[in-house]
């Protein structure tokens, strides 16, 4: 095949200039695409809002029809630049039958995703412990769920792992205990030591009053009896009770002045 090397340079810039007219109607295609993708999630975001979707399956919709568009959105691309779609969508199917086949996991957090939208144990703003994790629920995604922990980090939890451990949640009951302890020495008198903090409890805000709060000996050691210190406030509250309820027991006992727990050694002689 012979070349023309007088027309070579115009023949060259024929071609970069189709090249690049392409590249430049692929990314117009490609922003315009995106923004149009974007614009369908806000509308349909409204409409679910507006039909009082619950946010956790309005979210959950959202990542999947976003998915789809982008995909549809690449095929569409490659179709542009002359590849033969049909072609491209067999490959794409055996290379997700491979990926699947080689990414099961990926797949079953997928999967546990869906039971979760439709078992629903939790939903966006609870409370939970699952997988190993601590945090408020911020998001249920395609392949994990996303938690904010109480030292304000973002942790994300695959939705399989979540899925086949237990689940603890927070928030879905109106109030939940506090577990304390206060330890007296033995020569105080328990029942003073208990009236006085059952009243204080009672006082400290966000503790509500039905059940009491309970002020009970849970066990004795050498230093004394040991009291089970309980009180009832909602999830929301559950740290400002507890450190509330700490500064109580310190506070009530010194103003009553009941001497510190101290270890006693008895000698006998014999």
């Amino acid at each position: 095949m012979k070349f023309d090397l007088e027309k070579l340079p115009q023949q060259l810039l024929a071609i970069g200039i189709s090249i690049g007219m392409k590249l430049i109607g692929a990314l117009l295609l490609w922003f315009i695409g995106r923004m149009l993708i974007k614009f369908a999630i806000r509308v349909m975001d409204r409409a679910l809002a507006k039909k009082s979707i619950e946010k956790t399956v309005a979210n959950y919709l959202s990542s999947v029809v976003s998915v789809l568009l982008n995909i549809s959105l690449v095929v569409a691309l490659l179709g542009y630049f002359g590849v033969q779609t049909t072609t491209f969508a067999a490959l794409l199917a055996a290379a997700g039958f491979a990926i699947g086949t080689a990414w099961s996991g990926l797949l079953a957090n997928f999967a546990a995703g869906v039971f979760l939208l439709f078992l629903r144990p939790f939903k966006v703003g609870d409370m939970i412990t699952a997988g190993g994790v601590t945090g408020v629920v911020e998001e249920i995604g395609l392949f994990a769920t996303t938690l904010n922990t109480a030292d304000n980090i973002r942790t994300f939890v695959g939705n399989n792992k979540i899925f086949s451990d237990n689940i603890q949640n927070f928030s879905s009951n109106p109030f939940r205990r506090v577990d304390m302890v206060a330890q007296l020495n033995g020569t105080v008198d328990h029942n003073a030591a208990m009236n006085l903090l059952k009243e204080g409890l009672k006082r400290i805000p966000n503790v509500v009053p039905h059940p009491e709060p309970v002020v009970e000996i849970l066990n004795f050691t050498e230093l004394g009896p040991v009291l089970a210190v309980r009180p009832f406030c909602h999830n929301t509250h559950y740290w400002q009770v507890f450190f509330d309820a700490n500064r109580l027991i310190k506070d009530t006992f010194g103003e009553a002045g009941f001497p510190a727990p101290v270890r006693q050694m008895v000698l006998q002689r014999k």
